[in-house]
């Protein structure tokens, strides 16, 4: 592309979902996907400046709803292959940057299509077995997100380039430059989301950086298709490399080096505030060269708050879908409600009715709505909180409250009342599908938005339900700092690119909003040039002319 012009990116529109219905061509060829998936064992490796290397240090991605099965194998990146990769993107950066920004955007746009077409049922496929998703969970994440992302990003990117001084002083002309960051990105990806494992390395790189991705071990074979697909869109060698590996060991080695300029994160909030720990006392040392971009989405501890004017059926349904679907395993998944008494007898019993209907099972099952948990890890501690509950005083188990690790790491969705407005998984992430109810009296509506806003360190999501406009303007002024995505009558979880930029504060991270030119922000340094056309004629100002 040349640089003497300047294209418009292609207006971006939200991807349309599809239903998976009975007889339908998508449903055969996704069913058809998981088989083949099932029947294989993909060996991944790291790759480094466009090598795939295998390091001989071999784990596995095992099928969390059947965990007797190996989905894949990875060879983890050991310091030698951190190191190479490091050199090997400060190698690329030069040339990436200089692309011009429409052959960059090409890429994702390519890869946007690609996702769509090509690798579109191998990554939903890769989703469900190895991240227990069901089908609808996947088709919104793999498919719908990720490509929305790598669609709107670069309409983003093209309006953060246009954004320049309004004025110039006569003779002169003033512009700014977008540059890429002085050193390369980490990005450490989750579990839960393949959306967020393609957008937290290819929105640094659209703008120009060169990315050091680590993907989560339990979501290697998703990522690996999105980054063969980076690659079949071409991605030039070394731009974003593909490091699976100790989160510990890539820390050390990635972090603490000179040419560390950025972290796009999602995760815990405990490893986060480790990295931002370890950042800070690198920059004391004088390690850097300038002030990493540290990004960050970490925990939440998200809220339904249903004011007695509220529609009861309309609340139970959206109650039910955030807290359950995929396990309760999404950041921004309802895990504490608030109820008012006069309501509760009649949505307790709404509650344990529908919890009856929802089908546990394999996530390439179609009929289910929940599957298994990510790992033992979380098994375990999903079930100590539930055992809490079982014996705390402080605590009734409404509905659920089983678990079962024989085939796979399944908990049943379950729902506790807390007699006491801070009990223990009234405030502390679970990450798992557990919600926690608190009954208040109607007439302490206001005193208990206080509780509901000070009972979390976390502001990701929340929502209000009400058809009293009055207790929706109160409620929204209360929760003001609670929620970084804040709902009025709608579920707490499924923000969608181009709509509700995502994110939070507090303790759920640095509110950077995926989804929005904001975060793209993130990744550049601006550099402001100022261009004189006419010479000066005289040094002196006109004030200094003496009086006659």
């Amino acid at each position: 592309m040349s640089n003497f012009s300047r294209s418009n990116i292609p207006t971006p529109i939200n991807q349309v979902l599809y239903n998976y219905e009975v007889g339908s061509v998508q449903r055969k060829l996704l069913k058809e996907a998981c088989l083949k998936l099932r029947s294989e064992t993909p060996d991944i490796p790291c790759v480094v400046n466009g090598k795939e290397i295998r390091s001989g240090d071999v784990q596995k991605q095992l099928i969390c709803s059947d965990h007797s099965k190996v989905l894949c194998t990875f060879h983890q990146a050991n310091k030698e292959i951190l190191e190479s990769a490091i050199t090997g993107s400060m190698a690329a950066k030069a040339k990436w940057e200089e692309l011009p920004f429409e052959d960059r955007a090409a890429i994702f746009l390519k890869t946007a299509d690609l996702l769509n077409t090509k690798y579109r049922y191998e990554v939903l496929a890769a989703t469900m077995l190895g991240q227990g998703k069901t089908v609808w969970q996947a088709e919104i994440d793999a498919a719908a997100e990720t490509i929305d992302f790598l669609r709107f990003n670069p309409k983003y990117a093209q309006e953060i380039y246009e954004q320049q001084p309004p004025a110039n002083s006569p003779g002169c002309w003033n512009r700014v430059e977008y540059r890429a960051l002085e050193g390369y990105v980490v990005a450490i990806s989750p579990f839960n989301f393949t959306a967020i494992g393609a957008n937290l390395p290819s929105s640094p790189a659209l703008m120009g950086n060169v990315v050091l991705w680590k993907p989560a071990s339990t979501a290697i074979l998703s990522n690996w298709v999105v980054f063969k697909a980076f690659r079949d869109a071409g991605l030039p060698d070394g731009v974003i490399q593909f490091l699976p590996g100790s989160g510990r060991l890539v820390g050390d080695v990635l972090i603490n080096h000179r040419d560390f300029a950025g972290l796009h994160f999602t995760g815990s909030t405990g490893v986060f505030n480790g990295i931002y720990q370890k950042t800070a006392a690198n920059l004391s040392a004088g390690l850097y060269k300038g002030y990493p971009r540290i990004v960050g989405e970490t925990g939440g501890k998200d809220f339904h708050f249903l004011h007695s004017s509220g529609d009861v059926d309309h609340f139970v349904y959206n109650t039910m879908r955030a807290s359950f679907e995929y396990q309760g395993q999404k950041c921004s998944a309802c895990s504490r409600a608030y109820i008012p008494k006069s309501l509760w007898p009649e949505i307790k019993e709404k509650f344990i009715s529908i919890q009856k209907q929802m089908k546990m099972g394999q996530s390439d099952d179609f009929s289910v709505f929940v599957s298994a948990v990510i790992d033992k890890n979380s098994f375990n501690n999903i079930s100590s909180y539930i055992e809490h509950a079982k014996s705390s005083q402080d605590a009734e188990i409404i509905v659920g409250g089983n678990c079962d690790a024989s085939k796979g790491w399944f908990v049943e969705p379950t729902i506790i009342q807390a007699k006491v407005p801070h009990y223990k998984s009234m405030e502390e992430e679970i990450f798992g599908p557990v919600l926690t109810v608190y009954v208040y009296d109607d007439d302490k509506f206001e005193e208990t938005l206080k509780i509901c806003d000070e009972t979390s360190p976390y502001s990701l999501t929340g929502s209000i339900f009400a058809k009293d406009r009055y207790a929706v303007d109160t409620a929204s002024k209360a929760l003001r700092q609670a929620s970084g995505n804040f709902y009025i009558n709608d579920k707490c979880t499924g923000a969608v690119v181009g709509q509700q930029p995502f994110g939070g504060a507090r303790a759920s991270g640095t509110n950077d909003k995926a989804g929005s030119s904001l975060n793209l922000l993130r990744w550049v340094s601006a550099r402001t040039i100022k261009e004189s056309f006419l010479p000066l004629t005289c040094w002196k100002y006109p004030y200094m002319e003496e009086e006659k």
